[in-house]
Order: C-alpha cells, then sequence, then structure tokens
C-alpha cells in the first residue's frame, strides 16, 4: 500500500509537471485553398541543399547557420537576428515559460550542446547525454530489471499455484486465499508489482524531452553523425534515394526487441498463462516503436537505440548476477 502511494505521488508530481509546462510551438503558415477557404500548414524543412524533411519549431531556442533555415525561419516571423547563437546559448528561468521549458528542455538542450561543442559532434553528444541520464536513473532500472530476474525465479510457484486453484475459478474464498499466497510468493522472492510502472513514467518523459530538445535546438538538428544528417528522418531521406538511413530504423528493431524481450524474460515460459498474450503485446510494441522511427529524426533514433541497448546490457550483466547466486545457492 505504502508503495502505491509513491507510485501516486509520482504520478501527481508528472502531471502537475505538464500542466505547468510549456510546449513546442509548431512553425505554421496559412494558406487559402481553391475554394476560398484558410488552412494551417506545418512548415517543413523540405527544400535547399541540407533540407530534413522535418517539421519546423516556432520556439527555436538559438540561430540556425544553415541559409536556407534562415531564410524559411525569417519568411515565417521568427526573427533569427534576435536569437542568440547555439555556441552562446545559456538557459535562462522565463515566468512566461512553463516548468517543462525551465527545468527539462532548457538544461538537457544546453546539456547535448555543451558535449557536441567539447567532442566536436552533436551526434556523439546525444549518446553520452543519453547515456548519462542512463546511469543517473541506473539504481531505479537495476531494480526494474532485478524485478524481471525475480519473477522468472518465482515462476514455478506460481505455476503451481495456477494449477491449485485452476478449477476453483467460481469460489470467491477460494480466490481470496490464491491472491494472498500469490502475495507471499511475491514477498518471498521481493517482487514489487510498481516498479516497472515507475521506470515507464520516468523514462516517458525523458523521451519527451530528447525529442523537443533535438527539434528546438537547430545546431543539433543541423549536426552529423557518422554522415547521416541528425534532423532528417529516414523515412525522408529513403524517399530522397539516400537508402543508408535504413540503417536507423534496423538498429532499433534489433535493440528494442531485444531490450523488452529481455524485461519480459518471465512472460516467455509456454506454461505462463499469460505468456501468449503478453508475447503478442512485446511483439506489436516493437513494430510500433518500429515504424514511428521512420518518422522521427536520426537524432532521436540514436538516443532511442542508446537508452535501449543500456537497457540489454543492464539486464545481462543482472541475469548474470542472479545466475551466479543460484549457483553459490547450490
Amino acid at each position: 500500500m505504502k508503495k502505491l502511494k509513491k507510485i501516486s505521488k509520482i504520478l501527481v508530481v508528472f502531471l502537475l509537471v505538464f500542466l505547468l509546462s510549456g510546449c513546442t510551438k509548431q512553425l505554421v503558415v496559412e494558406k487559402t485553398n481553391d475554394k476560398g477557404k484558410k488552412t494551417k500548414e506545418v512548415v517543413r524543412y523540405e527544400k535547399g541543399e541540407n533540407a530534413t524533411g522535418q517539421a519546423l519549431t516556432k520556439n527555436i531556442l538559438c540561430r540556425p547557420k544553415d541559409k536556407d533555415l534562415i531564410d524559411i525561419y525569417n519568411k515565417n516571423g521568427v526573427k533569427t537576428s534576435k536569437l542568440t547563437t547555439c555556441s552562446d546559448f545559456v538557459p535562462k528561468i522565463k515566468s512566461s515559460e512553463g516548468l517543462w521549458d525551465n527545468i527539462f528542455i532548457k538544461p538537457l538542450a544546453w546539456i547535448i550542446l555543451k558535449l557536441g561543442y567539447l567532442v566536436k559532434n552533436f551526434g556523439l553528444a546525444v549518446i553520452l547525454a543519453g547515456l548519462f541520464i542512463r546511469l543517473v536513473l541506473y539504481p531505479v532500472t537495476k531494480k526494474s530489471a532485478m524485478q524481471s530476474e525475480n519473477l522468472k525465479q518465482a515462476q514455478p510457484e506460481l505455476q503451481k499455484l495456477e494449477k491449485k486453484y485452476a478449477n476453483k475459478t467460481d469460489n470467491q474464498q477460494a480466490m481470496m486465499q490464491k491472491s494472498q499466497e500469490m502475495m507471499a510468493i511475491y514477498k518471498k522472492y521481493n517482487i514489487s508489482l510498481f516498479s516497472g510502472c515507475l521506470v515507464a513514467i520516468i523514462q516517458l518523459p525523458l523521451f519527451i524531452a530528447f525529442l523537443e530538445a533535438i527539434n528546438r535546438t537547430p545546431a543539433i538538428f543541423e549536426g552529423r553523425f557518422l554522415g547521416l544528417q541528425l534532423g532528417t528522418t529516414p523515412w525522408f531521406a529513403i524517399a530522397n534515394g539516400n537508402y543508408w538511413y535504413i540503417i536507423i530504423p534496423i538498429i532499433v528493431f534489433i535493440v528494442t526487441f531485444f531490450s523488452l524481450k529481455l524485461n519480459g524474460t518471465q512472460a516467455t515460459d509456454d506454461s505462463n498463462p499469460a505468456a501468449s498474450s503478453t508475447k503478442m503485446m512485446m511483439n506489436v510494441m516493437v513494430v510500433i516503436i518500429t515504424i514511428s522511427s521512420f518518422q522521427l529524426s536520426t537524432a532521436i533514433g540514436l538516443y532511442w537505440i542508446t537508452s535501449s541497448l543500456f537497457t540489454v546490457i543492464q539486464n545481462l550483466l543482472v541475469m548474470r548476477c542472479g545466475n551466479h547466486a543460484k549457483v553459490r545457492k547450490s
């Protein structure tokens, strides 16, 4: 019950952050169609030597360098000359902007910029920033990984429990007894039902923060990493004949698959009644994330790959430690 209260408090905090937050403002242009009706369209960077195909944001944090990009912004009401250069950008708290901007977006953009100028590559900076954040969150995410391993160890007893009450589903008293025995097993193996939710609650805002920080910082999405333009989406690149960008969705698919597979190890046993539905849900998630990676910038793809790869390595280490512990006990 105490853990449930903690989770509720965390949810309330994040809800308040989002309610009091600013948000990315898309750069839109008003157009009149053949019938004389006015419509608004999102401005995309689709023309020019370094076009990325991305939807541009109005509230960028610093001045772009690309001339074609500067022209697009100036033509659509964004006076780039009044913005500071990205190398001189410093996050300043403004009361006119929400907590989301002041606490998450600007500081994160500043960290990536500083790392980028230090290592002289913004793609590498995104990777390093992602690693740094995952290391900070390691104590929390490690607990989640340990829960998967603990649940895997508890499977034999949970399966016996399912068989014991298989023919008593219509008996309310028996079901209450089953719940009590199940909670005893969870306590025995130190299993928490809410640890996985906690990690998801933390990681989702971080992903959104990375997405906004990258989209609002020209120096980042103008940069390149291993020949790939960081602001370009794989879909736009492939449509324009740059087929090598397919490597990003492929790697996203691989690391996401293994990340979810290791997190869901406890549910892969076919004797588990929920195994088939869990596997299906995991497969659907892998497909959705992979398809989404075609429409997200290369920089966001790098962050996702880094974060998922960290999860894979972390879970492998936890599994290895768990196996060593079993050997010692035996």
